[in-house]
C-alpha cells in the first residue's frame, strides 16, 4: 500500500480538480493541495470522497467495459489482460483513508448520518473492488506505516463486511442524529436528503445480495425483501454530474480524443445488434432503440452496424465495416454528463431477475409471474425517463411486450444491459451467468488475448493486482493473484 497515506499526519485532497454539480461549495473549500487532519472537518472530505467513488466506476468501465462488449478499442481493437490500476489508486489512495478520518470525527461528534454515508460509500469501494480483483485488502488496509503490507481479505470476507456496514447505514439513518452537524452541498448526490440516501443503501444491498444467488448463499425472494425498500423513481439514481469547467471524464476520452485525432473507442456490435433489431427483430415499424442515438452516433448511413472486437474494423457480418461511435453529445458523453452507479430502473431490473428466479426460472425457461412481468416493465418504462426518450412505441412492440407466459431471462437482462450502457455492473452480470448467450443473446467470444497470445478462446473473469501493489506488498499479491480467467469466487 502507499507508503505517504498517513492518517495521523496528513490527507490528501482532490479538491482542486475535483469535478461536481456545485462550484459554489469547492470555491469556498479549496486548500493548498493537503492539509492537516485536525484543521479538517467531515464535510471537508464528504466531497472529495464521492467524486472518487465515481471516477473508480468510470475508472473500472475504462478498463472492463471492452469485455461486456460495450465498447471496441478504435476500428475494432481487442482487449487484453488489465490490472485496472486508476480503480485501484481512486480506492485506495483517495478513498479508503479518508472514509477513515470521516468516519472518526463523525463518532468523536456522534454524527450518526455522516457515519452512515460514509459507510454506504465504503461498500461501494469495496464492492467495485472485489468484483474486479477477487480478493483485496481492507482490514489492514488504512494503517498507514503501522502495517505497509496489508494482507488480502477474501472476497466472501469482503462480501459480508459489504452487508455490515450497508445494515448498519440503515439503522443509523432510520435513527435520529442529534450531532446538529448538517449534510449540504458537499454531497455530491443527494444534497443531504437522508431518505434518498438510506434507499440507496437498500437497493445496493439487493444489488450485491443478487451477486449471491446463483452462488446459493442468497435467495432471490431475500433480494425482493430488500428491493421493496429501494429506490422508488428516477429521482433516487445515484449519480453525480460535470459542468464546463469540470468535464465528464467520457466526453473527455471519447468526444474530444475522437475530435483531437488521439486514439478512442468505438461501440461494439454487442450494444447495437441488441439495440437495432438483429437480434431482437421489431414487430412493428420501430428499427432501432430508441436510446441507441443517445448512445452512439453512426456516419449518417441508413443501417446502425457495431464495430465486432478484434474484427480488423467489420461490423458482425464479415464484410462491412462498422459505422456506430460515441455520440458527441449523448447521455453520457456530453461536457456536463453524470457518472451514474446505480438507478430505479437498475432497481426494477434488479426485481424482475429475482422474481423470476424465485418462480422457478432458469436460463432458458419461458414464462413468469405478474411481479417479474411488471417490474420487466418498470424497469424499461424508467429506463426510457432517464434518457428522456419516447419509448411508448418500443415498450408496446412485440418483440418486447411479450407477456407474462412469454417472459423469458435473456429479455431482462437484455434491457438491464442496455439501460447499464458503461456501468461496470454488466461485468458482474456477464460473470453470474458465465457469459451465457442463453442468457445474453448473440454474446460470442471476441479475440481476448492478451500481448503473449495466451488465453485464446477463454473469458477474461478479473483483472490481474495493478505492478505498484505488486512493487510494495509482493508477498501478499503473490499469495493471491490468480490467472485473469480464474473465476472469482463468487461466479465459482
Amino acid at each position: 500500500m502507499k507508503k505517504h497515506i498517513i492518517k495521523t499526519i496528513f490527507v490528501l485532497l482532490l479538491i482542486t480538480s475535483i469535478t461536481s454539480c456545485n462550484d459554489s461549495y469547492f470555491d469556498v473549500n479549496t486548500p493548498s493541495g493537503t492539509a492537516d487532519v485536525s484543521q479538517l472537518r467531515m464535510n471537508d472530505l464528504l466531497a472529495p470522497v464521492i467524486h472518487s467513488t465515481l471516477e473508480g466506476q468510470h475508472s473500472a468501465e475504462q478498463a472492463l467495459g471492452n469485455y461486456t462488449q460495450y465498447f471496441v478499442g478504435q476500428g475494432g481493437t481487442a482487449a487484453g489482460e488489465t490490472t485496472a490500476s486508476g480503480l485501484w489508486s481512486q480506492v485506495y489512495l483517495y478513498v479508503l483513508p479518508n472514509i477513515l478520518i470521516i468516519k472518526e470525527k463523525a463518532a468523536e461528534k456522534g454524527a450518526i448520518h455522516f457515519s452512515a454515508i460514509a459507510d454506504i460509500l465504503t461498500a461501494i469501494n469495496l464492492g467495485i473492488a472485489t468484483d474486479t480483483w477477487d480478493n483485496i485488502p481492507y482490514s489492514e488496509a488504512t494503517q498507514g506505516q503501522d502495517n505497509l503490507f496489508p494482507k488480502f481479505d477474501s472476497q466472501e470476507q469482503i462480501y459480508t463486511t459489504i452487508f455490515t456496514l450497508l445494515n448498519q447505514a440503515i439503522v443509523a439513518l432510520n435513527s435520529a442524529d442529534n450531532s446538529g452537524i448538517s449534510i449540504g452541498s458537499e454531497d455530491l448526490i443527494y444534497n443531504g436528503d437522508i431518505e434518498k440516501w438510506k434507499k440507496a443503501a437498500y437497493t445496493l444491498k439487493a444489488r450485491y445480495q443478487l451477486h449471491l444467488v446463483n452462488k446459493g448463499t442468497v435467495t432471490a425472494n431475500e433480494v425482493l425483501t430488500t428491493i421493496a425498500n429501494g429506490f422508488t423513481s428516477t429521482s433516487d439514481d445515484f449519480k453525480m454530474s460535470y459542468n464546463d469547467k469540470n468535464i465528464n471524464p467520457w466526453y473527455s476520452v471519447e468526444v474530444l480524443s475522437r475530435e483531437t485525432g488521439n486514439f478512442h473507442n468505438d461501440i461494439a456490435s454487442q450494444l447495437v445488434s441488441s439495440m437495432n433489431g438483429d437480434y431482437y427483430p421489431f414487430q412493428g415499424t420501430l428499427t432501432i432503440d430508441p436510446r441507441l442515438p443517445v448512445f452512439a452516433e453512426n456516419d449518417n448511413a441508413a443501417t446502425w452496424k457495431g464495430y465486432v472486437s478484434g474484427g480488423g474494423g467489420l461490423s458482425p457480418d464479415g464484410v462491412t465495416d462498422g459505422n456506430v461511435g460515441f455520440k458527441s453529445n449523448g447521455y453520457y458523453t456530453t461536457i456536463d454528463s453524470p457518472l451514474l452507479l446505480i438507478s430505479y430502473a437498475e432497481a426494477m431490473f434488479i426485481k424482475a431477475e429475482a422474481a423470476f428466479l424465485a418462480n422457478g426460472g432458469n436460463e432458458t425457461s419461458v414464462g413468469s409471474n405478474s411481479t417479474a412481468y411488471a417490474a420487466y416493465l418498470n424497469g424499461i418504462n424508467a429506463s426510457m425517463s432517464m434518457y428522456d426518450v419516447d419509448g411508448a412505441d418500443y415498450v408496446a412492440d412485440g418483440a418486447i411486450a411479450v407477456g407474462q407466459a412469454g417472459l423469458m431471462l435473456n429479455h431482462i437482462m437484455k434491457e438491464k444491459y442496455i439501460h447499464n450502457f458503461l456501468n461496470p455492473e454488466t461485468y458482474v452480470d456477464f460473470r453470474r451467468y458465465n457469459f451465457s448467450n442463453n442468457v445474453f443473446k448473440g454474446l460470442t467470444i471476441r479475440e481476448e488475448i492478451d500481448a503473449n497470445g495466451d488465453y485464446a478462446g477463454e473469458w477474461f473473469t478479473r483483472a490481474t493486482y495493478p505492478s505498484s501493489e505488486l512493487n510494495r506488498n509482493k508477498a501478499n499479491v503473490e499469495a493471491n493473484q490468480k490467472t485473469p480467467v480464474t473465476k472469482v469466487w463468487w461466479a465459482q
